[in-house]
């Protein structure tokens, strides 16, 4: 009964995968190649949401809420004011150039290698025997099993060992605000 159990749920899950998945990548495309930034932040928005779907398919509900909270409710809405504020929303009057698709293409291949690379050395390998499935890898927990206290773990790591990374990061971010301000300003005078 407990193996029919899981293959049902699996079986729920999958379409859902593969709906935010294709989701995630055609709004992902869609902010890259739309001239309109309006609805390129609008696609971006739906992108975050795919991802934060993908969050919740993996058990980890407290990086889906972290995602909707901080991505959708606080960068994107922020960044579709800007763009409200400060240019032509219909697009005619703002212009794109292509001057820099040459290095975007190379950086772009370089980072797909740069991450196929880690995947490939540092990602599980999931070996599965008649009996039991034995994993061996970084990222999954005992057995396959990944931790009942996803949200206990991650405010322990913050507040302890990556203290003084958020830190330094909030001070970044709040530095970069100030400066963006700083600069509409002086736009305005």
């Amino acid at each position: 009964m407990d193996m029919f159990q899981t293959v049902l749920n699996e079986l729920s899950v999958r379409p859902v995968f593969w709906l935010l998945s294709i989701a995630m990548l055609v709004s992902g495309f869609m902010v890259v190649t739309l001239k309109n930034i309006f609805h390129a932040a609008i696609n971006l928005i739906l992108c975050l949401f795919s991802v934060a779907g993908l969050f919740i398919l993996l058990n980890a509900e407290f990086l889906a809420a972290a995602q909707v909270l901080i991505y959708v409710g606080a960068v994107a809405i922020l960044m579709i004011f800007a763009i409200m504020l400060s240019t032509n929303v219909s697009g005619k009057k703002t212009m794109t150039t292509q001057n820099g698709l040459t290095v975007s293409i190379i950086s772009a291949v370089f980072a797909l290698g740069t991450i196929s690379l880690v995947i490939m050395t540092k990602l599980n390998v999931v070996l599965k025997n008649s009996d039991k499935i034995i994993t061996k890898g970084l990222w999954i927990g005992d057995k396959g099993q990944l931790p009942t206290e996803n949200i206990l773990i991650i405010g322990k790591y913050i507040m302890t060992e990556y203290m003084l990374p958020f830190e330094v990061v909030s001070v970044l971010l709040l530095a970069s605000m100030i400066g963006a301000i700083a600069l509409a300003r002086k736009e305005r005078s």
